[in-house]
């Protein structure tokens, strides 16, 4: 008998991220490539992990190279043992995106999504530009 397909659900930091992508990709000027993103989400990422909720690689996995990294690592490593047993952060590598989501129960939350060449930084805004001299 086959299982029931797990419930995949997009958090409004998803969503936020998908404007922040949308945006990215209107700068350069790949306004179609969006569009194709949206596309591969639909028919492809959701369906997929619907199916199979464990295929992403786990997140927490990840070797810890830094103090910094180790405590943030620490903190969501607690954060997931209260929610429950079983909880788990997960990666869904696609080809130019990275989709972090979570695993709990018989549902998938999508937590965030990023184009690979989005900075995570905002460096415009941390120094003014030279016109302002």
């Amino acid at each position: 008998m086959a299982s029931k397909p797990t419930a995949v659900k997009l958090t409004a930091n998803f969503e936020r991220n998908l404007e922040e992508v949308q945006a990215f990709l209107l700068a350069a000027q790949a306004p179609q490539a969006f569009d194709a993103l949206v596309d591969d989400l639909l028919e492809t990422v959701i369906p997929n992990l619907a199916r199979f909720p464990g295929m992403g690689r786990h997140f927490l996995a990840r070797p810890v190279r830094s103090v910094e990294a180790r405590n943030g690592t620490d903190s969501l490593l607690r954060k997931l043992q209260a929610i429950g047993d079983g909880a788990e952060l997960r990666e869904y590598v696609m080809t130019h995106y990275l989709v972090l989501y979570a695993r709990f129960d018989a549902t998938v939350y999508l937590l965030s999504i990023r184009h690979h060449r989005q900075l995570s930084f905002d460096f415009e805004s941390l120094w003014p530009s030279s016109s302002q001299d």
